[in-house]
């Protein structure tokens, strides 16, 4: 189930086919999801468990050789997301992005270290800063106990697929709440016209932060009328005072296929803001709003330096008069990938028995409608 299945149309532009990331042509994206225990109080170690690894893979083909052009941008830093400072510096993705839990960033990148060793394009010189990033799930799944491993970053990717992308509490977002709802995994994309390129741009966000009273869809107060006392959240139980009550993240994954240069990937990155803030998000002291813009209109070399290397290599960039576009169809995306988010998530209970509920498709849809009129 997703926003449109609720008669739900977020924003102006139109979406790819599959109103998902996988609308760039060569992206793709993989889950691996673990689900292990009952609901109960947590056992360091063992359990519950409510977890997982998402991949993207920029590029069709094996998951690591050439790169991409990429830009990233920081809202509010309370988070992790590896592998930025070589962006950073010299512009270019070079691999798959994983996203996990707060306590497996360092397994989910060292695993994809590992993946790059084995494989045939990189094997004879593997070299590695993965950009892996996370959000907190510790309020319903064993977080210390490290349930990450290895062998999910590898499903993970050898599943990862250009099709279709499962929402809500799968991969990564198993276990992630947002705006007191059930969130986790969301996914849309949106087309800018013939005059302006025709060009797509994708989101995938891991929705896991805001505060109840401020979710807004497509700009209808849906949080402040559907408040706690309708569907409880008992995540207000961890705030000591008002401050806490926001605690949260978010990571947004954008792509294009536009031939965007480094520092327009930045640009864009920059955008996926205004989406979470469209949707309620504020970028709070306590909160991890990280996000990375990649542009599959480029290819970037791997730096072996062999002597028959050219020394120079044609590019393209679309001129900035036209990025405008864009940025809005990044706004857009990133606002509807959150509210998919919130759609596709089920009720789950996991640690200490604690709950997080979903958001009632049909009093969603009973809201927006009457204030669409």
């Amino acid at each position: 189930m997703r926003a449109r299945d609720l008669g739900i149309s977020i924003g102006l532009l139109t979406p790819g086919p599959l109103n998902a990331i996988t609308d760039v042509a060569g992206v793709r994206v993989g889950h691996s999801t673990i689900v292990l225990g009952e609901p109960g109080p947590v056992v360091r170690g063992q359990g519950p468990v409510r977890t997982g690894v998402t991949t993207v893979v920029p590029l069709e083909g094996a998951p690591f050789g050439e790169g991409v052009f990429a830009g990233a941008h920081r809202l509010n830093g309370n988070g992790e997301l590896t592998g930025l400072e070589w962006i950073r510096e010299a512009g270019v993705l070079a691999g798959p992005i994983g996203i996990t839990n707060t306590h497996s960033v360092g397994v989910v990148r060292d695993a994809i270290v590992a993946a790059a060793t084995r494989s045939p394009t990189t094997a004879e010189s593997a070299w590695s800063l993965p950009v892996v990033g996370e959000t907190w799930d510790g309020w319903l799944s064993d977080i210390d106990g490290q349930h990450v491993r290895a062998e999910h970053l590898d499903e993970a990717l050898a599943g990862a697929t250009d099709g279709p992308v499962a929402e809500g509490n799968v991969g990564g977002g198993t276990g992630m709440i947002c705006h007191r709802f059930k969130g986790g995994i969301g996914t849309a994309s949106r087309r800018v016209g013939p005059g302006e390129g025709g060009f797509t741009v994708g989101a995938l966000v891991q929705a896991n932060h805001g505060r109840r009273e401020r979710l807004a869809v497509d700009g209808v107060p849906v949080g402040r009328e559907i408040g706690i006392d309708e569907v409880p959240s008992d995540r207000d139980a961890l705030a000591a005072h008002p401050s806490d009550a926001d605690a949260g993240s978010i990571i947004v994954v954008l792509a294009t296929d536009a031939p965007l240069l480094p520092h327009q990937c930045e640009r864009l990155a920059q955008r996926a803001g205004l989406g979470v803030a469209r949707t309620g998000g504020a970028g709070e002291h306590s909160s991890g709003d990280l996000f990375i813009a990649f542009a599959t209109g480029n290819r970037v070399g791997t730096e072996d330096h062999t002597t028959d290397r050219p020394f120079t290599r044609e590019l393209r960039a679309l001129e900035d008069a036209w990025i405008s576009s864009l940025f809005w169809a990044a706004i857009e995306a990133t606002e509807e990938a959150i509210v998919n988010a919130l759609v596709a998530a089920e009720t789950m209970a996991g640690a200490d028995g604690h709950v997080a509920h979903r958001l009632p498709h049909d009093r969603l849809a009973e809201v927006w409608q009457r204030h669409r009129g």
